[in-house]
């Protein structure tokens, strides 16, 4: 058997043309989704990129395995202690050992494990490919590799090839010759002038009067990225830009699936289309990045075509990345893991015995904010320890089927739903620690070590430029919440 496993970084499904977008942003692998099962409501545990990693490879959440942060000792995989073997089975027990298992020879096209320091990523891998920069790479320079993997080890039975593109990832780099294919098309957004106008108010990192974090830099290398946008023109820029590296990643896809099908494979290759986390563009005011517990960063797409699959199937069921582990061991048929937190949907792809998937899901952030939410039903809980500077509530509620773009915080109306959030918070949370007796909640690490990564040092800074471009009162909300309170 040959599998590939796309891992397009970044990448919303509600900006691909294959979950109804507007703008045709993936028509190659649209021609995929029309072959395989897609799932609508498929999550990543614990984002954003290194922690939601770190889930799908253990099949665990992040308070079991530990890496839920960008920086500090909750970066860091959880060690696994006395029990450790001669061989970690956080390693032997992975995603790709499945594979491994499986009789598969396993090859990996990515610069992750360097760019986080996270070289258990690189567990269960014959092969492994490091462009060399980090990702900060144009697919462009990935592409060549992937041809050249492919030519030599297509026909080749019994192989899985992870392939890695970054190029929807902040800063946009979509190379300058592939022009800008949306220029003559008007933005598909909720996004109007008045919602507009009140994110020019919004205090936080990522706004979009600071895009690029805290300040409003361009760097000239990437003028796809801009480092505000002040009217509904710039918005649309980002948008763009954004919109672009996603149908640039489809083209390379489809650069791939070229060489595929000239190698003859094609027909009976399984592929995995997924990302790591979404990306927040308006919603909670934050604008290029994948801030939140939320909706908008941490519902990723899945797409999988699979020998027996029930080619164009539309899946609705609640699922999170913990889950794909035993569901590809279950389609191959190889023994799960004691340590996974996950459940195979393997039965919905095969069509054998369709689920109406988890009641409940928990997902997390502790890189840009300290939040833990309870997606279950129509709703949206989110429970915040740690802002990251943009004064949210310590509890917020979205109905997302009616709000799916988080405009209407309604905790006030629903107590009784927030009730029942915080519950399926509470109730995870013990259950975890009991999986893992002993264990600290890595949140409290990051709470104890000064917030989340992407929140150090930053304060002093950002509050004079709160104040020098007129938000002088959200300047000293922050300085009541995080200056004097400490003092």
């Amino acid at each position: 058997m040959r599998v590939l496993y796309l891992d397009l970084d970044t990448l919303r499904p509600d900006h691909m043309s294959c979950y109804g977008y507007s703008r045709k942003t993936t028509p190659n692998m649209d021609k995929i989704c029309a072959e395989g099962v897609r799932f609508n409501q498929y999550y990543c545990a614990d984002a954003p990129c290194l922690p939601s990693r770190a889930s799908l490879l253990s099949g665990m959440f992040g308070i079991r395995h530990g890496a839920v942060n960008h920086g500090g000792i909750a970066a860091e995989r959880r060690h696994t202690g006395a029990s450790r073997d001669f061989r970690d089975s956080a390693d032997t027990g992975n995603f790709v050992n499945i594979f491994r298992r499986a009789g598969m020879r396993t090859a990996s096209i990515s610069t992750f494990a360097e760019r986080h320091s996270s070289y258990w990523f690189n567990a269960g891998f014959n092969e492994t490919y490091n462009v060399g920069k980090g990702g900060m790479e144009s697919g462009e320079e990935v592409l060549p590799v992937a041809l050249d993997w492919i030519e030599r080890n297509a026909q080749s039975d019994n192989w899985f090839l992870h392939v890695h593109l970054w190029d929807p990832h902040t800063p946009y780099r979509a190379p300058e010759s592939f022009g800008n294919p949306f220029e003559n098309e008007p933005l598909d957004t909720w996004i109007t002038q008045q919602v507009f106008d009140e994110h020019l108010k919004h205090v936080g990192p990522h706004s979009i009067n600071e895009i690029s974090m805290y300040s409003d830099y361009e760097n000239p290398q990437f003028p796809r990225q801009p480092g505000s946008a002040k009217d509904l023109a710039g918005l649309k820029k980002l948008m763009d830009g954004y919109d672009t590296g996603i149908l640039y990643a489809d083209y390379l896809v489809g650069k791939m699936m070229d060489a595929l099908k000239s190698a003859g494979v094609y027909e009976d290759l399984a592929i995995i289309i997924s990302s790591d986390h979404g990306e927040n563009m308006g919603e909670l005011g934050i604008y290029a990045e994948h801030a939140t517990a939320d909706y908008a960063t941490c519902r990723i797409p899945l797409i999988i075509k699979w020998n027996g699959a029930d080619a164009g199937y539309v899946d609705d069921g609640l699922r999170c990345n913990v889950d794909l582990a035993p569901t590809v061991a279950e389609l191959l048929s190889v023994k799960p893991s004691s340590n996974w937190d996950g459940v195979s949907f393997a039965g919905t792809i095969t069509g054998v015995n369709r689920d109406s998937g988890r009641e409940s899901l928990v997902i997390s952030q502790m890189a840009h904010v300290c939040q833990r939410s309870a997606r279950f039903g129509d709703w949206l809980y989110i429970r915040t320890h740690h802002c990251g500077y943009h004064l949210f509530d310590d509890e917020m509620l979205f109905n997302i089927s009616s709000d799916p773009y988080e405009q209407h915080d309604v905790k006030n109306d629903f107590p009784e739903i927030c009730a029942v959030g915080a519950k399926i918070i509470l109730d995870w949370h013990d259950e975890m620690m009991k999986k893992s007796p002993g264990i600290i909640d890595p949140m409290w690490t990051v709470l104890q070590e000064g917030g989340p990564f992407h929140t150090r040092g930053a304060l002093d800074y950002y509050i004079k430029r709160l104040r020098s471009t007129g938000r002088s009162e959200g300047a000293g909300r922050l300085e009541q919440k995080y200056i004097q309170k400490d003092k």
